[in-house]
Formats: C-alpha cells, structure tokens, sequence
C-alpha cells in the first residue's frame, strides 16, 4: 500500500444498511450482519474498481462478528454513530466513504469531508 495515495476507507453502518431490507434481519440481527459481511468480502465495493479498505461497524446483537479477510468488523463500544464519525476523523485526509441512510450520520461525516452514499449501494 502505497502511504501517499491509500485506498479508499469504505465504513459500512451496518445497522443501518441491515436495516434498510425487510427480511426478518430483526429475529437474527447477528447472522444478518455476517451475511452482509460476506457479501461485502465477496463483492467488494459494487462500482469501484480501485482498491478499497472496508470496515464494516456493528454495534448492540451483532457486536462480536467476526472479520474476514477483505472486511474488518469493528464492534462499536456505544453507539455505531459515534463510532463510525471517530473512525472519519481519525482517518485525516484518506477519502472516507461512510453507506448509510441515517440522515443525521450523514450530516455529521459529511462535516468531516467524507463522502456518502445509501444502503443501494451495496444491495446490488
């Protein structure tokens, strides 16, 4: 990895995006964030060709999933929010891709000069 040009810092909310899909995620909030995990170890980033780090930040009943090789899990102490807005500060200058459609998260990142977009994103 080159320091001077790094890839791009993908952090996933994934409450939010698990969320955003009535499949019955509510009885299984743990396997419904493994499985977005895998589906991001094994998609990547749908529509970006170079390299990304992603991060996917689980928080309550999915605290505890485990990383994967492509995908690092980062279980929030407190709330995800706080945690994912930490995690874009501490990131500098990196070009930060925050996916959620919290409106709030949004605004909060987006003051931090990261970028966002929707739960669509990683759907397919």
């Amino acid at each position: 990895m080159d320091d001077d040009n790094p890839p791009l810092l993908v952090i996933v909310d994934a409450a939010n995006v698990v969320g955003s899909v009535p499949d019955g995620w509510w009885r299984d909030r743990r396997g419904a964030a493994e499985r977005l995990r895998d589906r991001l170890a094994a998609d990547g980033l749908p529509g970006h060709s170079g390299p990304a780090e992603i991060v996917l930040v689980v928080e309550g009943a999915a605290r505890g999933v485990a990383a994967v090789p492509g995908v690092r899990v980062e279980s929030a102490p407190g709330s995800g929010d706080d945690h994912i807005v930490a995690l874009v500060a501490d990131a500098g200058d990196r070009r930060r891709l925050v996916i959620t459609a919290d409106r709030e998260l949004r605004h909060r990142v987006t003051e931090l000069g990261a970028e966002v977009t929707g739960p669509r994103t990683v759907h397919g």
